[in-house]
């Protein structure tokens, strides 16, 4: 393209694009309390984040921890490798299917998910107080709405 040509669609200004702003926020969030528990607990935030969801749902395969995570199945397995090395996590056969096998957190895991769990929380409060009650919701409503319409837009 030469000095006068102009391009037939408009400038991709990546400051203003929503999900360049919205991938530099959540790792600029995630990384500020990651920080935390990489020093105090030796996780990384892929294991911090698997973590997570077996903390909330256990007796679940590697995939649906990859799925609920929306993290690379790889990257996922790999801290899943680390966690178990480490005693935080457990793999056992699945009941219903001897092929299939379900993770879960150990004590130690749960031990390390119940201290790090209150310290996640209490940086989302202190991120969230910088917004009103009604800019919380609003938040809620938009990240919600964003979300389904990803999702309606994966499924065409």
């Amino acid at each position: 393209m030469s000095g006068t040509d102009t391009p037939k669609h408009k400038a991709l200004v990546l400051e203003s694009f929503l999900p360049y702003r919205l991938s530099v926020l959540t790792n600029t969030i995630s990384q500020a309390i990651a920080d935390v528990y990489e020093r105090r607990f030796a996780l990384t935030v892929t294991e911090w984040r698997v973590m997570a969801v077996l903390g909330q749902t256990s007796g679940l395969s590697a995939r649906a921890v990859a799925e609920r995570t929306a993290m690379d199945k790889v990257a996922v397995s790999r801290a899943l490798t680390r966690l178990i090395d480490a005693g935080r996590v457990q793999r056992q056969t699945a009941t219903h299917d001897k092929r299939q096998s379900v993770l879960g957190l150990t004590a130690k895991g749960r031990k390390v998910y119940d201290q790090v769990a209150p310290l996640a929380l209490e940086h989302e409060q202190r991120l969230l107080s910088h917004l009103s009650a009604e800019e919380q919701r609003w938040l809620t409503r938009i990240l919600d709405r964003l979300w389904q319409a990803e999702l309606e837009e994966i499924a065409r």
